[in-house]
């Protein structure tokens, strides 16, 4: 037994451990990167609902001209929010 041990090494089961570890290392990283992507579309997707969510909770009122102000007051309060949810889904893809 120890001369078996001595001539060939030790015998892994299932195959060369290093191309084992290469192919364990290749699949963790792609989970990652699956796990990223995710976060990224529901960031962009959570900012797409939080800004048709404020719109729509905006109590027109007025002509066209006054409506499309009081949109405006609401875009600016919420794009910036949902700008920096898609930067940070951006980042981290990066």
């Amino acid at each position: 037994m120890v001369r078996d041990m001595e001539g060939g090494g030790f015998n892994f089961p299932f195959g060369d451990p290093e191309e084992m570890r290469r192919q364990l290392q290749e699949f963790l990283e792609s989970m990652q990167g699956q796990q990223s992507l995710a976060w990224a579309d529901n960031a962009i997707r959570l900012a797409a609902d939080l800004t048709v969510a404020a719109i729509q909770r905006v109590n027109l009122q007025g002509d066209a001209q006054a409506q499309a102000e009081q949109i405006r007051s609401v875009m600016s309060t919420v794009f910036p929010e949902a700008v920096a949810l898609v930067r940070e889904a951006r980042e981290g893809l990066s």
